[in-house]
C-alpha cells in the first residue's frame, strides 16, 4: 500500500511508475482517491500488481489523505492494527477493517 500511495501522490516519475487511474465517480463511502478497476482479458493482467491492489486501496478510509509517506505508514499501521490480514495471508482482503476506528 505504501508503493501505491507513492504512485498516486506523484513520488515516482510518471514514465517509471505503473499506471493507476483514479475513479471519477463521487461516492459517499471509501476514500477520495479511489482507483478504477479494469476487467482484464487475460490471466496475466488479472494477477498483476496494478489490478490486485485496487480493491484493498479502495477499501481504505481517509488514511490515504495523509500528507507524507511516514504519516501514511503510521495511519495505515494504526488502521490495520487489529486486522486479520496482517497476520493471516489467507484472510479476506476486500472490505477489510472498520472505518470508524480511524
Amino acid at each position: 500500500m505504501i508503493e501505491v500511495y507513492k504512485i498516486i501522490t506523484g513520488k515516482y516519475e510518471r514514465a517509471v511508475a505503473p499506471r493507476l487511474e483514479r475513479d471519477d465517480i463521487s461516492v459517499t463511502r471509501g476514500n477520495e482517491l479511489r482507483l478504477k478497476k479494469f476487467r482484464p482479458r487475460y490471466d496475466l493482467h488479472k494477477y498483476s500488481f496494478t489490478n490486485r491492489v485496487v480493491n484493498i486501496w479502495n477499501s481504505l478510509p481517509k488514511v490515504v489523505l495523509a500528507d507524507s509517506v511516514n504519516c501514511f505508514k503510521s495511519w495505515l499501521d494504526k488502521f490495520w492494527q487489529n486486522q486479520d490480514i496482517v497476520y493471516n495471508l489467507q484472510a479476506e482482503i476486500e472490505g477489510t477493517g472498520n472505518w470508524s476506528e480511524v
